[in-house]
C-alpha cells in the first residue's frame, strides 16, 4: 500500500509495455493533472516511471485512466504500485522529468503509417508542413527504425543531427502539444528533405515528387525511401515496367505488391471487405490479399498465377504526396 502523508499518500508507480515514443509522458501529465497529483514521470531503461502524491482515490483513478485513456501506440503490459517515500518535488504541480539510462528492458513501437491528423496537414494549403514528406507526431511516423539506444530521446535517434526550428521546438516542449517529445519532429524548415537523382547519382534539380510521378507515369522505375528502406516503384498498369522490375530484380514469378493511392482507388483493384478496410488503414498499413478486380487493367506480371494481388495504401507522407500526381497504383 501507499504511504500515507496526512490526507494524501505517496507512491512509485512503474509502467512497463510498449509505452515510450508514443506520447505516453504526455498522457500521464495531463492525467495527473487532472487528477491533482503531483510528482514527476521519466522514461528510463525499464519504460516509465512516475512518482505521484495525492488522495488514495485520485491515484486509484489515475492508474485506471492510464490503462483506459493510453496513446494509440501505446501497449501496457503491467502498472505496478509500490510505496513511495515524501520525496516528492515540493512544487505544487506534476511535472515531465528527464529521461534517467539504466538497464535496458522495455522497447519501442513498430514504424507506423501516417496518422490522419498529419496527413490534414500535409494537404492543406495554410499550413507550415504543406506537402512536408517527413510530417509526423507522436501518434505516427518512424520509431524503431530510428532509435539508437534507449531511452528514446531526439539524441538517441537519427534526428539528433537535425537542429529543430523556433516553431518545432515549442511544439516539442509543449506537453498539450500532439508532438510534445515527437523525437522525428521536423518540418520544411528545419528536418530532411527529398531529393531525386539519376542512376549515375546526379541530381535532377526540378521539383523532386513532380518529376518522380512523370518518370513513374513514363515507365520508369524509381527507388523511394519509405521508413527503414526504400520501395522499388513503377507504373503497375504497364506491362514492360513490371517486365523490366522482374529482370533487374532477377524475380522471375513471386508476387509484388501494389501500393494505391487512396481506398476509392483499392476498391477500384479489388474486392473489399470490412475486415480488409480495416486492416488497410490500420497504424500497421500492411500489404492485404484481395480478390481483384477487371476494372483498372494490371500488367500480366504483377502476380502470374495467383488468385489474389496483395495491395497496400501509401504509409509515409512521402508516399502520399507522390500518389496524388498519379492516376495508377504503383
Amino acid at each position: 500500500m501507499p504511504v500515507t502523508t496526512t490526507d494524501n499518500v505517496c507512491c512509485t508507480i512503474r509502467v512497463t509495455g510498449l509505452v515510450q515514443g508514443v506520447g505516453f509522458r504526455p498522457t500521464v501529465w495531463r492525467l495527473a493533472n487532472e487528477e491533482r497529483l503531483t510528482g514527476y514521470v521519466i522514461n528510463d531503461g525499464a519504460g516509465v516511471s512516475i512518482q505521484a502524491a495525492g488522495q488514495p482515490d485520485a491515484i486509484e483513478r489515475f492508474c485506471k485512466r492510464m490503462r483506459d485513456e493510453a496513446p494509440p501506440l501505446a501497449r501496457i503490459e503491467h502498472i505496478e504500485i509500490a510505496p513511495g517515500t515524501p520525496s516528492i518535488p515540493s512544487t505544487k504541480s506534476f511535472i515531465i522529468g528527464p529521461s534517467r539510462e539504466g538497464r535496458v528492458t522495455t522497447g519501442i513501437v513498430p514504424d507506423t503509417a501516417t496518422c490522419s491528423a498529419c496527413l490534414e496537414e500535409c494537404f492543406d494549403p495554410s499550413n507550415r508542413r504543406y506537402s512536408y514528406p517527413f510530417t509526423n507526431c507522436t501518434h505516427c511516423g518512424p520509431r524503431l527504425s530510428i532509435i539508437k539506444t534507449i531511452p528514446y530521446d531526439r539524441d538517441t535517434t537519427t534526428m539528433a543531427g537535425f537542429v529543430m526550428c523556433a516553431d518545432c521546438q515549442k511544439e516539442y516542449d509543449e506537453p498539450s502539444n500532439r508532438r510534445f517529445h515527437a523525437q522525428p519532429n521536423a518540418c520544411q524548415k528545419c528536418g530532411p528533405r527529398v531529393w531525386l537523382e539519376d542512376q549515375s547519382g546526379h541530381l535532377i534539380t526540378n521539383d523532386p515528387i513532380e518529376e518522380c510521378a512523370q518518370l513513374i507515369a513514363s515507365g520508369k522505375i524509381i527507388a523511394i525511401k519509405g521508413i527503414g528502406g526504400f520501395h522499388l516503384a513503377c507504373n503497375a498498369t504497364r506491362n514492360a515496367a513490371v517486365d523490366e522490375l522482374r529482370r533487374r530484380k532477377e524475380r522471375d514469378d513471386k508476387p509484388l505488391a501494389l501500393m494505391a493511392a487512396n481506398m476509392e482507388m483499392v476498391h477500384t483493384l479489388a474486392y473489399v471487405d470490412d475486415n480488409a478496410h480495416r486492416l488497410l488503414t490500420s497504424p500497421a498499413a500492411p500489404i492485404v490479399l484481395l480478390q481483384p478486380r477487371d476494372v483498372m487493367q494490371l500488367a500480366d506480371a504483377i502476380a502470374p498465377g495467383q488468385s489474389r494481388v496483395g495491395i497496400m495504401l501509401p504509409y509515409t507522407p512521402l508516399h502520399h504526396v507522390l500518389l496524388t500526381k498519379l492516376v495508377r497504383p504503383l
